[in-house]
């Protein structure tokens, strides 16, 4: 599976984590991404959901550990 993205990871070794949320995700909003990994063909629409389902989920999961931390 080529990875085309221009973004960076801050913690390489979240790459494996960070694909398997976005798997879960698409299933959670009933997309299918196709096996080969080439999400080219599918909407803008789509990719952006599971974008922004994966944004807000990563947000959640850091307000969790800031509040752990300060309690």
């Amino acid at each position: 599976m080529a990875n085309n993205s221009s973004n960076n990871l801050v913690v390489t070794k979240a790459t494996g984590a960070l694909e398997q949320m976005k798997y879960e995700i698409a299933q959670e909003l009933g997309i299918s991404i196709p096996q080969d990994g080439y999400q080219g063909n599918m909407t803008s629409y789509e990719n952006g959901s599971i974008g922004g389902y994966i944004t807000k989920r990563l947000v959640t999961l850091a307000e969790q550990q800031l509040a752990g931390q300060f309690s």
